[in-house]
């Protein structure tokens, strides 16, 4: 009997779920989801647009944040096509070359953010534990080459997962779990021995995610320490201060990226319904919530904001 007529067969689409058994209410969940897009890209925008027109915002630390935005904005970009399509519209479809794209994106951007994480308390270790060199240590070309060459480590560890994929056959039931693409998803379609991506998956989220969780951990037990050799508590709680935004940002991408990676991996049992708010909050709250916290905590920041929408 040929593959075909088995069960393995490479379909021509893949079918995207929303909530699973709330098919009837999609139109409803569909105003939240618009909500949100429409704050983050306007959250985001103007975080872009004040740092890029204020010359005394040219700073590292605004330079990193502007970068998160421009991030969260891919994600956003990425995403809102097949989300809003299924939830409006009931659009399930999606090719299996836009889902090879979309999953690309998502992943690269993801990897990215981590990155731009990593280089954000880069800079908070060194304005905290080095303040009369930080001038000299983060010039601006400098800040430049890190962002750079931090962009080209996600998209050449994410190149090759389309293709790893492209080269499998998948079963006739090529339902996704998800309202977009992930490669944890996709994978699990695949009819044959996916060993290699398996690792080379696990590989990406430790030698990527890991260590700039890692790094940024090892900076703020260096922050930490430098702070407590402080006399006065009130320069300490200075000091600490300037983290909080940056720890909120790394909190609300690392606890729901490990959470859905290990769901993925190891939780054969875990609940549908876990998966899919886990890959909402993963997708969706870090790019609403971003440009709410460090507005709140930058004081210059949200001095420009304030005066933007005041004239």
């Amino acid at each position: 009997m040929s593959a075909v007529n088995d069960t393995k067969f490479t379909p021509a689409v893949f079918l995207l779920t929303g909530i699973p058994g709330q098919g009837n209410v999609h139109l409803w969940l569909s105003v939240p989801f618009c909500f949100m897009y429409v704050i983050s890209i306007v959250g985001n925008s103007v975080i872009l647009f004040i740092v890029k027109t204020d010359p005394t915002l040219h700073e590292p630390m605004y330079i990193f944040l502007s970068m998160l935005a421009i991030t969260d904005l891919g994600l956003l970009i990425a995403t809102i096509p097949t989300i809003l399509g299924l939830f409006l519209f009931n659009s399930r479809e999606i090719s299996l070359s836009a889902c090879f794209a979309q999953l690309f994106f998502v992943h690269s951007l993801q990897l990215i953010e981590s990155s731009v994480l990593l280089l954000m308390a880069f800079d908070r270790f060194i304005a905290i534990c080095n303040p009369l060199r930080y001038a000299s240590i983060l010039t601006p070309s400098r800040v430049a080459k890190m962002g750079l060459v931090f962009v080209l480590r996600s998209v050449a560890v994410i190149f090759p997962l389309p293709f790893l994929l492209k080269r499998f056959r998948f079963f006739r039931a090529n339902v996704l779990s998800h309202s977009y693409c992930l490669h944890q998803e996709v994978m699990k379609l695949v009819c044959s021995d996916i060993t290699v991506n398996n690792i080379y998956g696990l590989f990406i989220t430790i030698v990527t995610v890991g260590l700039d969780t890692l790094l940024i951990i090892l900076s703020y037990v260096m922050i930490l320490k430098t702070v407590l050799r402080i006399a006065s508590p009130a320069q300490c709680l200075g000091a600490l201060n300037t983290c909080v935004s940056h720890l909120c940002a790394v909190l609300l991408f690392c606890v729901p990226e490990f959470s859905l990676t290990l769901t993925h991996r190891f939780g054969k049992g875990s609940s549908p319904l876990l998966q899919i708010l886990l890959s909402y909050i993963y997708l969706l709250v870090p790019p609403l919530i971003n440009p709410v916290v460090y507005s709140m905590k930058s004081e210059h920041l949200r001095a420009r904001i304030i005066r933007v929408f005041i004239k």
